[in-house]
């Protein structure tokens, strides 16, 4: 049971901010380190805000989150607040394409991770020799 009212928790949890998804990006460094991927920036100001990208290659480079972008393996809405949950993730998928589609006009390469990606080693390999294969064509 909540201690607040409805409208009160409605101001407090949009007071609430992204600080990134730092646990995940480390996890995905040590993974890069391991397959001796270097040049990649973090950080770097380019639309659609990539987790990683490499520069000079104009690959850009995003680590989703299964809540959060809808991962369709591991995605679970929660039952309380439904349709704002998934209205919520529903804008996210929808944003995320859109960015895609505005990187690659814009000539660059996207490669998306989902989550789970870096807990399954075969997922995460085939993603790997992807950015592999870029890397090197450029």
């Amino acid at each position: 049971m909540d201690t607040v009212s409805r409208e009160r928790r409605s101001q407090i949890m949009r007071r609430i901010t992204s600080k990134g998804n730092g646990s995940t990006e480390l996890a995905f460094i040590k993974l890069l380190r391991i397959a001796k991927i270097t040049g990649w920036r973090r950080n770097y100001s380019l639309y659609g805000r990539p987790d990683f990208v490499f520069t000079k290659q104009k690959i850009a480079v995003f680590i989703d989150g299964c809540f959060w972008h809808g991962c369709p393996k591991h995605c679970r809405i929660p039952l309380t607040n439904r349709n704002y949950w998934e209205g919520k993730i529903s804008r996210n998928v929808k944003r995320d394409k859109s960015v895609v589609k505005h990187l690659k006009g814009k000539g660059w390469n996207v490669i998306r991770f989902w989550e789970h990606d870096m807990k399954n080693d075969r997922a995460f390999k085939r993603k790997i020799a992807r950015l592999k294969t870029y890397l090197d064509n450029k």
